[in-house]
C-alpha cells in the first residue's frame, strides 16, 4: 500500500547551502566531518528529480542570519561552551558565499523560504506557504540531521502534519548521531523512509 506522498504533499530540503555543506564552508572550518554531505546531496538531487516528474511541490529551506537578529539565547549557549559567541552564530550571513545553495537550487516553480533559527516553522512564511499549497505532509531532507532537520520535523509534526524523513538524504557531521536521531525522529515524530522508497511510492501514483 502506498504512502500518498504525491497527494498533499512537498519535499523540503533544509539548509544544503555552503557554509553547512562545502570544504570552504563555516562547518569545514571548524573541523566538521562533511564525508556523508555528498551522498545524501546526491540522494536529494534524485528526489528533486522525481518530485517534479509527478508534480510534487519542492520547497528549499535556507538559514539566512543578520546580526540584527541573532538570538541572544544561542550566543550565551555558545559563550557557556568556550565559544567566541559572535563568530559561532555567524554561519550563512547573508549576502556572504557560505549562505549560497550548495550543489542544488531552487528551479523553476520551485519555492524558497529563508529562516534564521534551527526551525524552517519559527518566524518564516513556510505556514502560509504550505497552506496555500494544500499541503498537509512533509518529506523531508537536508542537514543536519540532528538540528535543523530535527527540529523543522519536530515542529511539523507538533503542527499536524505528516513528517516523512528520508534517511539517507540527510546528513550529520558524525554518523553515529545521524542514526540516533533518525531513530528518535522514527520512534516519535516521523515515518523514516530511503530515497528509493519515496521514488517508488510516486511512480506508484
Amino acid at each position: 500500500m502506498g504512502m500518498g506522498l504525491n497527494d498533499h504533499a512537498a519535499l523540503l530540503i533544509v539548509d544544503v547551502q555552503r557554509d553547512f555543506c562545502g570544504t570552504d564552508g563555516k562547518m569545514a572550518d571548524f573541523g566538521a566531518d562533511l564525508s556523508s554531505v555528498d551522498p545524501a546531496v546526491d540522494r536529494i538531487e534524485e528526489l528533486i528529480q522525481g518530485a517534479h516528474d509527478h508534480r510534487v511541490p519542492v520547497i528549499f529551506i535556507r538559514l539566512v542570519t543578520d546580526a540584527e537578529t541573532d538570538s541572544r539565547a544561542m550566543k550565551a549557549w555558545y559563550a557557556l561552551q568556550g565559544f567566541d559567541p559572535e563568530e559561532a552564530v555567524a554561519v550563512c550571513r547573508r549576502g556572504t558565499p557560505g549562505s549560497e545553495d550548495y550543489r542544488i537550487a531552487p528551479g523553476p516553480g520551485d519555492y524558497a523560504v529563508e529562516k534564521q533559527r534551527y526551525s524552517a516553522f519559527v518566524g518564516t512564511r513556510l505556514e502560509l506557504l504550505l497552506q496555500q499549497l494544500d499541503v498537509h505532509k512533509l518529506v523531508v531532507t537536508g542537514v543536519t540531521t540532528e538540528c535543523c532537520v530535527d527540529s523543522t520535523i519536530r515542529d511539523g509534526f507538533m503542527k499536524d502534519y505528516g513528517i516523512f524523513v528520508v534517511e539517507d538524504a540527510c546528513a550529520a557531521y558524525d554518523q553515529n548521531m545521524h542514526d540516533m536521531s533518525i531513530r528518535i525522529l522514527g520512534m516519535n515524530f516521523a515515518t523514516v523512509l530511503s530515497a528509493e522508497q519515496v521514488l517508488s511510492d510516486w511512480k506508484g501514483a
